[in-house]
C-alpha cells in the first residue's frame, strides 16, 4: 500500500531553548501542528500532494509567528516583499513568485501560476496583475504588520545592515551564524505516489534593491521530481542558491543512487557547510520516506506519515 507522508518546516537557525519562553515555544509547536494536521488530513482524504503542500504552507503563512504571509519581515522601505514557489514531481510543473506585496497567501499565487499560466516565474507588478486576474486574495499593509518584526526593523532601518532574523527577541544579532531563517515550507507524498514541494518567505529584515533569496528559485530552495524527491529549504538564501541545494539532492539520488536521507545529509552537512551555508531542508520521496535535515542549532519542523510517524519539534537535540 502506498505510504502517504508530509514534512514541514517553519525556519531554521540558532534556535535555543534558553532563548524561547515556554509560552512562545507552545505557540510555535501548535502552529506547526495545525499546519501538519490540516495538510495530512487532505492527503488522507485522497488529496494530491500539490494541494496538500499548498494548504499546509497557506496555514503557516497565516500564522504571524512565521516569516511568511502575515508575519513577513519589513524591507528597507518599511514594506513587505514576499516570495514563494511550488513544484509538482508528477510532471515537473512549477510556479514561482517574487517581490510581491499585498498578496495574502503568496503560495496560492505560485500555485495559480503553475496551473493557469504558460510561465513558471513571475515578479513584482506583473505577478500582482496576474493575481488580480486569477482572483487571488489580497490584504492591506496593516494585515502584514507584526510588532515583533517592526521592532526588529526599527533597530537597523537607518543602517546598511540586514538581518535574516533574530535568535533573541531582546537584541539584534548581526552575525549570520546567530540568525534564524524564517522561511516556511512543506513536502508531501500522496496516495498515488506523486510528490510535491512548496516554500514561502518574507525574506530578510531591512532588505533592499529587490533582493530575492532561494525560496522561489526552482532547484535552489524548492524542487520536486517523482523519480527522486521533493525538497523545501530554509537557510541563508545566497548560499543555497550557489549550491543549487534542492536540485543537488535530486542529482545525488538520480546519478549516485543515494537514499533521500543520505542525499540530504550530503548537501546539508557537507556541501553547504563547506561554503558556510547554514540552514536545513525537509524532503520526501515517492515511496513516502521522509527526512528533515539541518546543520543549525534548531529548525521548526514536523512530519506525519501513514507508517505511524508523527511529531513536531524545534531544537537540535530532540
Amino acid at each position: 500500500m502506498q505510504r502517504i507522508s508530509l514534512a514541514i518546516h517553519g525556519g531554521a537557525g540558532t534556535i535555543l531553548k534558553t532563548d524561547i519562553t515556554p509560552e512562545l515555544e507552545k505557540a510555535y509547536l501548535q502552529g506547526l501542528q495545525d499546519a501538519l494536521t490540516a495538510g495530512y488530513a487532505l492527503l488522507e482524504q485522497g488529496g494530491s500532494a500539490t494541494d496538500a503542500v499548498t494548504l499546509t504552507v497557506e496555514i503557516l503563512e497565516n500564522n504571524i509567528l512565521f516569516n511568511a504571509g502575515c508575519g513577513a519581515v519589513f524591507t528597507k522601505d518599511g514594506t513587505h516583499e514576499m516570495d514563494a514557489a511550488i513544484m509538482s514531481g508528477k510532471d515537473l510543473s512549477a510556479g514561482a513568485v517574487a517581490g510581491v506585496s499585498n498578496i495574502r497567501n503568496p503560495v496560492a499565487l505560485a500555485t495559480a501560476i503553475m496551473r493557469n499560466s504558460d510561465h513558471v516565474f513571475l515578479s513584482g507588478k506583473g505577478a500582482y496583475d496576474f493575481a488580480m486576474n486569477q482572483g487571488i486574495a489580497t490584504a492591506p499593509e496593516d494585515y502584514f504588520f507584526s510588532q515583533f518584526r517592526y521592532d526588529q526593523w526599527m533597530q537597523i532601518r537607518n543602517s546598511d545592515t540586514y538581518a535574516l532574523d533574530h535568535s533573541k527577541e531582546s537584541e539584534l544579532i548581526v552575525e549570520v551564524k546567530d540568525k534564524k531563517f524564517g522561511t516556511v515550507g512543506a513536502a508531501a507524498c500522496d496516495g498515488e505516489g506523486n510528490i510535491a514541494a512548496a516554500t514561502s518567505t518574507g525574506g530578510m529584515t531591512n532588505k533592499k534593491y529587490g533582493r530575492i533569496g532561494d525560496t522561489p528559485m526552482i532547484g535552489a530552495g524548492t524542487y520536486a521530481n517523482n523519480n527522486t524527491c521533493a525538497i523545501s529549504c530554509t537557510g541563508h538564501g545566497e548560499l543555497f542558491i550557489r549550491a543549487v541545494a534542492a536540485y543537488d539532492v535530486s542529482c545525488l539520488m538520480e546519478y549516485k543512487g543515494l537514499s533521500l536521507e543520505a542525499a540530504m545529509n550530503e548537501v546539508v552537512n557537507n556541501k553547504l557547510v563547506k561554503i558556510l551555508g547554514e540552514g536545513g531542508m525537509v524532503g520526501v520521496d515517492a515511496a513516502g520516506n521522509v527526512a528533515l535535515i539541518f546543520n543549525s542549532e534548531g529548525m521548526y519542523r514536523g512530519a506525519k506519515s501513514s507508517d505511524g510517524t508523527s511529531f513536531v519539534r524545534i531544537y537540535k537535540e530532540e
